[in-house]
């Protein structure tokens, strides 16, 4: 049997929540990367009009070019960070010695980083 098994487990649905949300993260990167082909794929279509591939190019801009790297990159990224505290919190369980809580930092590191992404799209669906 194994000792604090509950914990344990607790740790585990915690990592495999973490590994699912970076998973649907790089998901949406890739529908952003095929999605902005696609706009380009249709502008390139519509170039006998004027109008049309303009206003296609501008939806495919830099949001469409980078957005959808940056994302399936910071789903990586997230995947691996859930990884390395899942292990830390693993050995942390199974060590005989008690522990101090653990600091909010990567939390907040994460809250900001969240905050940042989502104003900085803010800001170029309002100038877009």
């Amino acid at each position: 049997m194994i000792r604090d098994y509950a914990n344990h487990a607790a740790n585990e649905r915690t990592f495999l929540a973490w590994v699912r949300t970076g998973i649907a993260i790089i998901a949406l990167g890739f529908v952003i990367e095929k999605f902005n082909l696609f706009l380009l794929t249709v502008a390139r279509t519509l170039a006998a009009e004027a109008p049309y591939p303009i206003q296609m190019q501008k939806l495919s801009g830099p949001v469409g070019r980078f957005g959808g790297l940056a994302l399936i990159l910071g789903g990586v990224a997230l995947i691996l960070l859930s990884a390395s505290r899942f292990i830390r919190t693993r050995r942390l369980l199974a060590a005989e010695e008690t522990h101090p809580a653990s600091s909010l930092r990567v939390e907040f590191a994460l809250l900001m980083a969240t905050l940042l992404f989502v104003a900085a799209f803010s800001v170029y669906a309002a100038i877009g």
